[in-house]
């Protein structure tokens, strides 16, 4: 048979060889390291016996196949010791997740950290017995029986979901089972490192109506040096948690009462309020117009959107003058009724429309995560109508207002490209033009992408933007999609140069995604020291002594009719402390008032990240911090 291998060379072997031989083939360094295979794009056992000719590649622990598959194989362990420290526990699932794994247990018995230790002893113990995993395959029924005779029912729900005619495949390390597709290390003796990092509750199958189980969180590495380093990154983003940052700092809360719905105070809206601003003097320079859609609209909307039948277990619906009326999920489809209020030209195209509207999704109260995961939010949508042949330059412009935004807040990104799925609408012909459109766009840019076949939306390819924060962290949050179905629902048209009725094709596209959770994005991403032209407060007066208050007072006037946001520290405290106060909640310019600064008309100038500046005078401070906030510089 012949093996094809990622650089294009090709190898015969005999059938039935498996990937661990054909590494060893390689190299014995190549098979020490090895972990999984891919063939033809699958995971696979190194050891289960390979037939006729396939793409191989043979993963270790610096490709995402070979974390996975070391990860998974903790899991097992992890299952496998708590299973014989807590022998009537029952076993949900437990997959391998980004940096890490989970594995959901039913017991009556509440995990808490102080049971880490002991269970980490546990899975030392088991990694040191290198016990082999042996996969094996059972007809269903025969399955259904073993997992009953084992009294796992959640293994047994699972097996009954299958089909009558599936052959199930398990797992067997020493005296643990599990029902599991794989694929797996050869031993356990190949795992080292692991790390319990936390428990939480959740609901089998993520079902609130099912019972809560307990969830060991936990994360593996090959290298002790790897695990410090990560954990040491995890230490880091504990300090810039956006939710204890904007308690701290007094930008948001939320409460009991509306879990879920963020309430904003006043620090908090002024920066969401820059944002905005910022959003639309951008967009203004992009040629965008503005508009704003109702919050509730009725139900026959939302069925010509289709959102009414694919979407409305995640809409919050009311009745009114007994109609059925959702709150908005999306802006998309008022959008598409603004279009409709008059008969667009060729030469109006591409119109470029804008709205910051504020939408409703229902989530599971356990998906709920500070600013991150919320109930409702501000979606900047944009969308751009425009003819077939304008498409590459209205997605290269929206390209370069992102470039704009993103390196405004020091960000970096890489680009994925979303294609057609399985489950998609409309003629295969438009999607290949438009697919191919959004490559060629990105690629006369300059632009690297990464595809992700079968991932795009049903009605249009897309490009996601996953922006890369100061630890290195992503997150998803610019889109640019491509839509040939939602003119269609909704009768869009334009007359041609011929005269003719023609319909547009849609771009929907975001910057933030949501204004509330790129605030938490930036929150953790500044660690709340936000730029000048962010902060909420921009310059905190000091005080030395009651005899400067009516200076202080004067100054702050002229700072606030300069547009610099000011506020005075008039507190019967020591200007110690009040200089430890003002760097606690990370104002970037302090300026202590004195009777000798009020006697030369200068301010002494202290800055977040500088330090004592000395002093200056007023209008130069002034004219200093006015220049950075025009610049929106981020040093």
């Amino acid at each position: 048979m012949n093996i094809t291998f990622p650089d294009g060379s090709v190898r015969q072997y005999d059938d039935g060889i498996n990937a661990a031989a054909i590494a060893e083939s390689i190299s014995p360094r190549l098979k020490k390291a090895a972990l999984a295979a891919e063939l033809d794009g699958k995971l696979y056992d190194l050891r289960m016996p390979i037939d006729g000719d396939h793409e191989l590649k043979i993963l270790t622990f610096a490709d995402d196949g070979g974390k996975w598959t070391y990860r998974h194989t903790a899991a097992h362990m992890l299952a496998q010791a708590v299973k014989r420290l807590y022998p009537d526990v029952k076993l949900a699932i437990g997959p391998a997740i980004d940096n890490g794994f989970y594995y959901d247990f039913d017991t009556e018995y509440a995990f808490t950290p102080d049971d880490f230790e002991k269970i980490e002893k546990e899975i030392v113990k088991i990694a040191g017995e290198n016990i082999p995993l042996e996969r094996f395959e059972l007809p269903r029924e025969e399955a259904l029986k073993y997992m009953r005779e084992l009294d796992e029912p959640y293994k047994v729900e699972l097996i009954e979901d299958l089909p009558e005619d599936a052959v199930i495949s398990f797992y067997r390390q020493g005296d643990f089972v599990d029902l599991c597709a794989g694929p797996h290390v050869e031993a356990t003796g190949r795992i080292k490192n692991v790390k319990l990092m936390s428990v939480a509750g959740a609901y089998w199958r993520g079902s609130e109506k099912n019972k809560m189980l307990k969830r060991i969180y936990a994360t593996a590495f090959e290298k002790k040096s790897e695990l410090d380093e990560y954990i040491a990154r995890l230490e880091e983003a504990k300090k810039r948690d956006h939710r204890r940052i904007g308690k701290e700092l007094g930008l948001f809360t939320i409460m009991d009462e509306g879990p879920g719905f963020p309430f904003f105070l006043p620090k908090g809206m002024v920066l969401k309020n820059t944002l905005i601003d910022y959003w639309r003097e951008v967009h203004k320079r992009y040629g965008y117009v503005e508009v704003s859609t109702p919050m509730i609209l009725n139900r026959k909307l939302w069925e010509t959107s289709g959102h009414w039948y694919h979407y409305k277990d995640n809409m919050y619906t009311t009745v009114i003058d007994e109609e059925d009326f959702a709150i908005k999920p999306m802006n998309c489809p008022g959008g598409m009724l603004v279009y409709k209020t008059e008969l667009h030209s060729y030469r109006d195209l591409p119109l470029r429309v804008g709205e910051l509207g504020l939408v409703h999704r229902h989530e599971l109260s356990g998906a709920l995560h500070g600013l991150f995961r919320v109930r409702c939010f501000t979606q900047d949508d944009a969308h751009i109508f425009m003819t077939w042949d304008q498409m590459k330059g209205e997605i290269k412009n929206v390209v370069r207002l992102f470039d704009e935004v993103y390196s405004t807040f020091g960000l970096s990104y890489k680009i994925e490209l979303s294609t057609m799925p399985e489950d998609h609408m409309g003629d295969e012909r438009d999607w290949e033009f438009a697919t191919q459109t959004l490559r060629e766009a990105v690629t006369e840019m300059g632009k690297e992408y990464e595809v992700n076949e079968g991932d795009g939306a049903f009605y249009g390819p897309k490009l996601d933007f996953h922006l890369s924060d100061c630890l290195g962290r992503t997150w998803q949050c610019g889109t640019i999609q491509l839509d040939m179905q939602l003119p269609e629902r909704f009768e869009l048209e334009y007359i041609g140069a011929d005269g003719q009725k023609h319909r547009p094709v849609m771009i929907h596209r975001v910057v933030f995604g949501s204004i509330e959770r790129f605030i938490g994005v930036i929150t953790e991403h500044f660690a709340g020291a936000f730029p000048t032209w962010l902060a909420p407060v921009q310059v905190m007066i000091l005080p030395i002594t009651d005899r400067t208050h009516e200076a202080c007072i004067a100054l702050k006037q002229r700072l606030d009719a300069c547009g610099i946001r000011a506020e005075i520290d008039m507190r019967n405290e020591k200007i110690g402390f009040k200089i430890r106060e003002a760097q606690l909640k990370k104002t970037p310019y302090m300026l202590v008032m004195g009777d000798k600064e009020v006697e030369n008309d200068v301010v002494a100038v202290r800055s977040r990240k500088g330090g004592d500046l000395g002093t200056m005078g007023a209008d130069e401070f002034i004219e200093r911090v006015r220049d950075e906030i025009a610049s929106k510089s981020i040093d």
